[in-house]
């Protein structure tokens, strides 16, 4: 059960579930998908439906989107929108839920955030039939800034209604899995009680993928700029605390008036952020046109092979997000290209980086830092001793992997069923 599925217009974040879809097919695990019907994508792209298996049956239902669908020159009920804006999709998955199972019989049901909903259906669905859940929670629904004490979801009828649901998915799932070891930390100490119940897969690249978009850069034979570094960051970057580039804008003007930025010497380009006109005027802000541009979506492939012949590659993550790490991070270390990443040194994305050796590290909001780290990156990157992952480190977050690690998780669930219905009788679930 999963929201992003082929053609959401979101790569990043459909990766995880058409990788399983298409990898757990080599561990002995047929995969059957239930998700929404397209029109509920706010933006749609086709250029990944074709890397879903022929042999996976898809099921794509009613849903709608509140904010797009519900709503009258752009105001809508709140209460419509609770946990996400995707909770209609409750009444057409339930029931196709419950034919999937009627005809295919499968031996574990599985659900991914972060669309809140899609754990609303794995929980009905586990309920009404008593086969074991797994809940791929993957980051936190609500989190707590450890210095301010703030609230994420600020708004307290979001928190109070995605704290029922975790709390309640932790009480009728056989496994919740989350992708970061600070997601699994968080969770064990706010619910002790199901503390074994939790697991831990994290994210990971698509090897196949990357095979095919080293091929079709080896096939382009030119267009780059050997005279000015491009620097990318490819991917959604939401305003606010979490991925905030004011600072970093602010210390390429602090680099120019220094005298240590040329003109025509550095392209920052922020492909497919998905606030557009909010960086536009943020750029226009900065005076820093010249070096920053926007760009629109491309197909995944295209995206990849981007990331590849990029000079360097940027990475946002502030401290209210130290328990994830963001998808594409692992993306940017198969590119194997140097990584300037504007992050918190205590969260798990600065983590992943230094255990991957790879990356330059500045806080995201101190503009003298970052000025100073970018000043030094640039250098390195132009002499060619920027630092790069190796290839050893990098392989073990091939999805490959993870796929591997999931199907054991369900042959463990499944064997523990099988353990409790041989001693016990039928299936005794909490309801």
């Amino acid at each position: 059960m999963a929201y992003h599925f082929p053609p959401c217009g979101v790569s990043s974040g459909l990766q995880r579930t058409l990788c399983f879809s298409r990898d757990l097919r080599n561990h002995g695990w047929s995969p059957l998908v239930l998700t929404v019907h397209p029109r509920a994508y706010p933006a749609a792209k086709s250029d990944q439906l074709g890397q879903i298996p022929s042999a996976v049956p898809v099921r794509r239902t009613f849903a709608l989107d509140t904010t797009r669908h519900l709503g009258f020159r752009g105001r809508y009920l709140g209460w419509m929108a609770l946990p996400d804006p995707w909770i209609t999709w409750l009444m057409g998955a339930i029931p196709a839920g419950l034919q999937m199972i009627r005809k295919h019989r499968p031996q574990v049901l599985w659900s991914t955030y972060p669309v809140a909903t899609a754990h609303l259906v794995g929980m009905a669905l586990c309920r009404l039939t008593g086969i074991p859940w797994v809940a791929d929670f993957r980051d936190p629904m609500t989190e707590i800034d450890p210095v301010t004490q703030q609230r994420f979801p600020e708004d307290r009828r979001l928190w109070s209604v995605r704290r029922w649901i975790e709390r309640q998915t932790l009480r009728h799932c056989s496994r919740a899995v989350f992708v970061t070891p600070g997601s699994l930390r968080i969770h064990q100490a706010r619910y002790p009680e199901f503390a074994d119940r939790m697991a831990l897969i994290a994210n990971g690249y698509d090897e196949v993928s990357f095979e095919a978009a080293e091929s079709a850069v080896r096939m382009d034979c030119g267009g780059a700029n050997m005279n000015r570094l491009l620097l990318l960051h490819s991917g959604v970057l939401y305003p606010g605390p979490d991925r905030d580039p004011t600072a970093f804008f602010a210390a390429l003007v602090k680099l120019r008036q220094c005298g240590k930025l040329i003109n025509g010497a550095l392209q920052v380009r922020l492909r497919a952020s998905g606030y557009e006109d909010h960086y536009k005027r943020l750029i226009q802000d900065f005076g820093v046109g010249d070096i920053v541009s926007l760009a629109p979506p491309i197909p995944y492939q295209e995206a990849l092979a981007e990331m590849l012949t990029a000079d360097g590659l940027l990475v946002f993550q502030g401290r209210t997000s130290n328990p994830a790490v963001p998808a594409k991070l692992y993306e940017y270390l198969r590119a194997r290209r140097p990584i300037f990443g504007l992050v918190d040194s205590q969260g798990e994305t600065a983590g992943v980086l230094r255990q991957a050796g790879a990356g330059t590290l500045v806080p995201l909001d101190d503009v003298a830092m970052i000025a100073a780290g970018l000043e030094s990156f640039l250098s390195q990157v132009r002499s060619g001793t920027a630092a790069v992952p190796g290839m050893e480190e990098v392989e073990r977050h091939s999805r490959k992997h993870k796929a591997g690690e999931l199907a054991n998780l369900f042959e463990e669930v499944v064997r523990i069923r099988m353990s409790t219905r041989t001693s016990t009788g039928p299936d005794q679930r909490e309801r």
